[in-house]
């Protein structure tokens, strides 16, 4: 022996886990998904990706260098964070929201915390939040083929239908990494490697599948859950977002337990929000409670556990059963019973709640169309409305649906005019829902508003009567909206002084209505 003693911290066993090691695995499990994303978008998702890494390794390398610190950008954490920030959006939002995405995921919530594991929140989840908050409106664009559309998850929260296996395969637009077979190849090559923990994924998709069936209305019904399973970002946070190092658990009872909160969460969101993509927001919450459950979950050393201490005392071994704490038997109990109860009450109230539906809807139809008596449908109309199955009609009036088109008809059957429900999904802050009523000539007698959600005081303006009665008595066969007003041509519409958007939303669903109705109403019944 040479008597030199060798002192250093611990880990002092090691293997070739380094962390270049995992993230390159990391990478190599997300290339599916960003191969089968470019294919599918195009030249536009590979622009995406590309800015999104090369500012976020370049924000960590030119934080290294101000600050005199290690060359941490090597170890490849950056690319994941960018690679993973823009296989979450669109193909279609512009440059700057990747770009200003991964500066802030890099600078703000990794290196001014103290570089890799430290941070408190998934940097990726952190960046696309900040740009879902600053960058509302451009964070919303989608589209396929060049056609403008919502994401499925948006489509099915409307009561529209969706095709899971397009959403399964990633062909049915949303985010660059859509694809639910490449992230499952991915994922599921992760945590056969011992990457990722399966607590955390079967967690999230059991905690989210379960609350979706419990209180989604629908119950366990196999093609409603694999919609929802399939769209919003679930499978992409359940195996690459809510697994990551820093900002989960690390005892496996912590890892169950932050994995239902993020998976019961999304799916409450999901029900009860008005956000498609909210279940970015149930990884963040997930992710602060990552101290309290690690501070209070603590996995006890082997020999200290009641199980070994019984052993030793030839105690007899306990039933499964028994083992299971009371206040677990306790919350799940309330938790059944719960689910239970509000799908009892959903089914008692269904029919009311329909019913109220089309009261208010036959109110807007009367209000557009006044001299009318009784409205019917024609079969026409419903054949056309089940060929576009609640798809985007046409291609000139943005993401624009038609919900139902009616025949008004006075006391002795006489046709006295039309009314079209249409809906433009461009609203600032969500749908816009209108009724428009149209004269057998053709004329507009008005519109009225079922679904407006937009700002007060800016949006929600357009339902004044000195924007909405701007339409009424015109015959036209298409509006125009003139941002500066002023206008004097009978097709000419003044927006709402800065709410532009929602001015334009409505025109397009007026626009839809008065298409709709010379296609397939005008001369007929």
């Amino acid at each position: 022996m040479n008597g030199v003693l060798n002192i250093s911290a611990g880990p002092h066993v090691r293997d070739r886990w380094t962390t270049g090691y995992i993230m390159t695995a990391v990478i190599l499990a997300l290339l599916p998904a960003t191969i089968v994303g470019v294919i599918v978008n195009g030249i536009n998702a590979l622009l995406v990706i590309a800015v999104a890494v090369v500012c976020a390794v370049g924000t960590e390398f030119i934080f290294n260098k101000l600050t005199h610190g290690p060359d941490s950008w090597k170890n490849g954490s950056a690319a994941v964070t960018g690679l993973l920030l823009a296989l979450s959006l669109s193909p279609a939002v512009p440059l700057y929201i990747p770009a200003v995405g991964s500066i802030f995921a890099i600078l703000v919530v990794k290196m001014c915390f103290g570089g890799l594991g430290k941070n408190f929140l998934n940097p990726a989840l952190a960046g696309r939040c900040f740009a879902l908050i600053s960058f509302g409106k451009a964070m919303t664009m989608f589209g396929l083929d060049g056609v403008s559309s919502a994401t499925p998850i948006a489509e099915l929260m409307s009561g529209r239908a969706v095709n899971v296996t397009k959403m399964f395969l990633g062909t049915g637009g949303g985010v660059i990494g859509s694809s639910i077979v490449a992230l499952l190849i991915g994922g599921l090559v992760l945590w056969a490697m011992d990457i990722i923990h399966g607590e955390i994924c079967f967690a999230v998709l059991g905690g989210f599948t379960v609350t979706l069936g419990l209180f989604g209305g629908q119950g366990f019904d196999p093609h409603y859950l694999l919609a929802h399973l399939c769209g919003g970002g679930v499978v992409m946070g359940a195996f690459f977002m809510a697994t990551d190092y820093a900002t989960s658990p690390v005892s496996k009872l912590g890892q169950l337990t932050y994995g239902l909160i993020i998976g019961v969460l999304g799916a409450l969101f999901r029900i009860f929000g008005t956000a498609a993509d909210s279940f970015s927001y149930s990884i963040i919450i997930g992710n602060l409670f990552v101290p309290l459950i690690d501070t209070y979950v603590i996995p006890k050393p082997f020999a200290y556990r009641r199980s070994a201490i019984a052993l030793q005392n030839g105690e007899p071994k306990l039933p499964f059963w028994k083992k299971i704490p009371k206040p677990v038997i306790a919350l799940t109990v309330i938790t059944l019973v719960a689910g239970i109860a509000l799908s009892g009450v959903f089914s008692l109230t269904k029919d009311t709640i329909d019913a109220q539906k089309e009261a208010a809807a036959a109110e807007s139809y009367r209000a557009v169309c006044p001299g009318a008596e009784s409205f019917e449908t024609t079969v026409t109309v419903h054949n056309k409305l089940s060929e576009l199955n609640g798809g985007v009609y046409g291609t000139s009036f943005g993401r624009a649906y038609i919900n139902a088109a009616v025949v008004g008809k006075d006391a002795g059957g006489n046709i006295v005019g039309y009314v079209v429900s249409a809906t433009s999904a461009e609203g600032y802050d969500g749908n816009v829902t209108i009724s428009v009523g149209i004269q057998p000539d053709g004329t507009v007698t008005g519109i009225s508003f079922t679904e407006l959600h937009e700002t007060p005081g800016m949006g929600m303006r357009c339902d004044e009567p000195e924007f909405r009665d701007q339409f009424n008595g015109r015959l036209v066969t298409a509006f125009k909206v003139l941002k500066d007003g002023g206008g004097t041509k009978p097709e000419e519409i003044d927006s709402v002084s800065g709410a532009t958007t929602t001015s334009k939303a409505v025109v397009n669903a007026v626009n839809a209505g008065l298409d709709f109705w010379a296609n397939y109403m005008k001369g007929g019944e």
